[in-house]
């Protein structure tokens, strides 16, 4: 069922006439979304503002990343070091400039990104509203601003700890001011030593493949190893060339859009779902020159059986998406013990089983991906979802712990929590509620399959190395939860 208001949304003359009532009628922005492939351009032509704290430190990496995905740097504010900018500027044709002040009346940026690593008392994060103040008003339409930090621990000093963890406050409030545009805010928080894995996700942010991301906190960290301990040159186009990833729960919505999305990529995609499902599944794999395997995942010997699948046909895994799961709805009054049993079967014990089959006998290849699909009911709890809520939350209990005790083999384990997501699930929601879901976030909208496909893949491309044990929420800034 399509989102009446956003498609009415589309027609300027209706936005209008509705601001011009005054009726207290919510009007999303369609988001820009990516289509087709990966590009090595992503930001080509887009003006990006960037500022710099005093002592800031990776204005370096922002310098080469902006130009070499083809963005226009405007340099706003003092303390830039216009030096940084200059070789990547001549290498990629995309040499910087000084933005004058006040800014030209007519600027419309795509992006503005403050490195505020040099923050380090209350009173510097005065430098946020100097260089947001006269620009939030520029951000365009699906725009973004991206802040840079440390960890805010990691200098052990107070003073500094609470600066840099006031930016993730600063910006989860500034992805509700600008969401109304279809603009979305995040803070990402660099570790000393893990500076070489922001670009990629950097220009993923910045990019339209982050559309339904808003007002999160990103964690880089050095701790999963890569070749040997050393970062590479990871590639932009095409990272999962050679990748063999399988899907559960690919017959349809999420999982079929996930599919394709990492196929798009060079993958090799293993489409699994139940028996029942052999058609829509075997269409899907079809369509994308994947692979079939049916599978009930909450069978005893599921996990021995995918695992000896994948040896067989593939030789192993190289990327693993948990997808695969169930609702059965009751307030917990009313909620037989059949129903509870099935839901964590399938939706926590069935992806700890397949693990486990997939880590013991290495099948899942050094440098591969566990990606798994929690829920902000996972983390805010969910009215009649007791049994629900509670696999999810486990979800994300399980991935903190797995991170590290497969880091050394370059091994990386997320989860991602979405929000209220169009399928045929929400579909079937009473329409009041339908309508309310898709309302209360930053956004002002539902989010689509591709939009969780489209952040499974950055996490399965090479790129995303120094995120694990983490849980992104793909849910548009929504207002429940943490």
């Amino acid at each position: 069922m399509s989102d009446f208001l956003l498609e009415l949304s589309k027609n300027p003359n209706a936005r209008n006439v509705i601001k011009s009532l005054g009726l207290p009628i919510p009007m999303p922005q369609a988001l820009a979304r990516a289509r087709g492939p990966w590009e090595e351009r992503p930001l080509a032509n887009q003006k990006v503002v960037v500022g710099v704290s005093s002592g800031a430190q990776l204005a370096g990496v922002i310098a080469e990343t902006l130009a070499k995905a083809g963005a226009d740097p405007l340099l706003a504010g003092p303390g830039h070091d216009e030096a940084l900018w200059q070789a990547p500027g001549e290498a990629y044709g995309r040499p910087a400039t000084t933005l004058p002040d006040p800014a030209p009346e007519r600027l419309i940026a795509h992006g503005v990104v403050m490195d505020a690593t040099g923050l380090s008392t209350p009173s510097d994060l005065g430098a946020l509203h100097d260089l947001f103040h006269p620009l939030v008003g520029r951000i365009s339409r699906s725009g973004r601003a991206i802040v840079l930090a440390r960890p805010h621990l990691a200098s052990g000093d107070p003073a500094r700890a609470a600066t840099q963890r006031a930016l993730e406050g600063f910006v989860r409030a500034l992805a509700k001011e600008i969401g109304r545009r279809g603009a979305t805010a995040h803070v990402i928080y660099v570790d000393e030593g893990a500076e070489a894995r922001l670009p990629a996700l950097l220009r993923y942010l910045l990019s339209n493949r982050s559309a339904f991301l808003s007002g999160q906190p990103w964690h880089l960290t050095a701790s999963a190893a890569k070749g040997g301990g050393t970062d590479v040159e990871v590639p932009i186009t095409r990272p999962l060339e050679k990748k063999v990833a399988l899907v559960t729960g690919a017959a349809r919505g999420i999982g079929a859009a996930t599919a394709r999305l990492l196929a798009a990529e060079g993958a090799h995609v293993v489409c699994l779902d139940r028996p029942e499902d052999d058609g829509p599944v075997s269409q899907v794999a079809r369509e994308l020159g994947g692979s079939v395997l049916l599978q009930d995942v909450s069978a005893p010997d599921a996990g021995a059986k995918i695992a000896a699948a994948l040896r067989e046909a593939h030789g192993g895994v190289d990327v693993v998406v948990h997808n695969a799961g169930v609702t059965r709805d009751r307030t917990l009054a009313k909620m037989k013990r059949d129903k509870w049993d099935m839901t964590l079967d399938i939706n926590l014990g069935a992806v700890l089983a397949i693990d486990e089959a997939l880590l013991a006998d290495g099948a899942l290849r050094d440098g591969g991906r566990i990606i798994c699909l929690s829920s902000v009911a996972g983390i805010a709890g969910n009215m009649g979802q007791t049994n629900y809520a509670a696999s999810k939350a486990g979800i994300i209990g399980y991935v903190e712990a797995l991170a590290p005790t497969v880091a050394a083999r370059g091994i990386t384990v997320n989860a991602i929590a979405p929000g209220f997501i169009e399928t045929r699930l929400t579909d079937a929601i009473p329409a009041v509620i339908r309508e309310v879901g898709r309302r209360l976030s930053n956004l002002g909208q539902g989010g689509l399959p591709r939009d969780i496909g489209d952040l499974v893949t950055f996490l399965a491309s090479p790129g995303a190395q120094g995120l694990t044990g983490r849980t992104l929420r793909a849910c548009g800034g929504a207002f429940i939860g943490a």
